[in-house]
């Protein structure tokens, strides 16, 4: 009996993988988009901005002669005579105690208004809280002339602390919509113990609530410094004594008088003066600020 043994042979056949999702590939289009758009914004800002700290350091030749070559030494003494000739310590001075002055204020009386709104039912409560918001959407230009005569009537026209109250009620409508947001993500149960235990509605704020909400007061206190830092129209019209001039009005007036002079080193040292304390602020607390926007999410 002979058998007959029959060969069989396997033939491998390759199955394509599986196509990704519609959904990732698009996802990741739009990463790599995203992220392109990020990095030429980036350059964008910090160009300039590297820009003029490189100018402040060269002389006025090299300015004019080879605009973006670095310079050929450090002049120092373009920020030593921007500080000492062009009065830029008087502003610098004086600027630090308006928005300082004012800084402590808005976040003081903002973290209190805002505690009670957003803690306590009372009438009025609601209509109080819209009062905040629609200061936010009053244009500043529309109550400078009124503003003017008010502050000229209670005598505190051309004074540092006239312009420190100013710049407080400029502040408070974004700091109490701010902050009122904030609080009622806390939680209650926190409060409830201490009203147990004995303490007052005052000890309860100041040693309770308040560092607890520490991310959204130094959130608040970086957009506040921001813009009262920068901030131009109100010092113009409220603070016309040269003795008495911020940091804006004095780039400004050395901006005229040096544009005259031909000492473009100098403005440029007195402009990056003006920019450091800004960038300072915002590279210390740049974690604290990303915190604070992300907590009322997160919670």
């Amino acid at each position: 009996m002979t058998t007959t043994e029959t060969d069989t042979t396997i033939t491998k056949i390759d199955v394509p993988a599986p196509k990704p999702p519609r959904r990732q590939r698009e996802g990741g289009v739009l990463n790599v988009f995203s992220h392109g758009v990020l990095v030429i914004w980036a350059f964008m800002v910090v160009t300039p901005l590297l820009w003029a700290v490189m100018t402040s350091f060269k002389d006025d030749r090299s300015i004019f002669g080879s605009p973006w070559a670095l310079p050929d030494k450090l002049h120092f003494g373009n920020w030593s005579r921007a500080w000492t000739q062009a009065n830029m310590s008087d502003y610098f001075l004086n600027t630090v105690l308006v928005v300082g002055g004012s800084l402590i204020g808005t976040l003081v009386l903002g973290s209190m208004a805002a505690y009670v709104l957003a803690r306590f039912d009372f009438p009025g409560n609601r209509f109080i809280y819209y009062l905040f918001i629609g200061g936010m959407s009053f244009p500043i230009m529309l109550a400078l002339v009124p503003l003017f005569y008010v502050v000229n009537n209670m005598g505190l026209l051309n004074t540092l602390h006239g312009l420190i109250l100013v710049y407080i009620a400029y502040s408070l409508p974004f700091t109490v919509f701010f902050l009122t947001a904030f609080f009622r993500t806390l939680p209650t149960s926190v409060a409830e113990a201490a009203f147990v235990d004995g303490a007052s509605h005052t000890r309860t704020f100041f040693q309770i609530m308040l560092p607890m909400a520490k991310p959204g007061l130094i959130s608040v206190g970086i957009f506040n410094f921001l813009g009262q830092w920068n901030q131009y129209m109100l010092p113009t019209v409220l603070n016309t004594d040269p003795d008495k001039h911020v940091l804006t009005q004095g780039l400004v007036q050395l901006a005229v008088s040096q544009g005259y002079k031909g000492d473009w080193s100098g403005l440029f040292a007195g402009l990056v003066m003006a920019m450091l304390p800004v960038l300072a602020a915002y590279i210390i607390f740049q974690r604290q600020v990303v915190a604070g926007l992300t907590a009322g999410a997160l919670k």
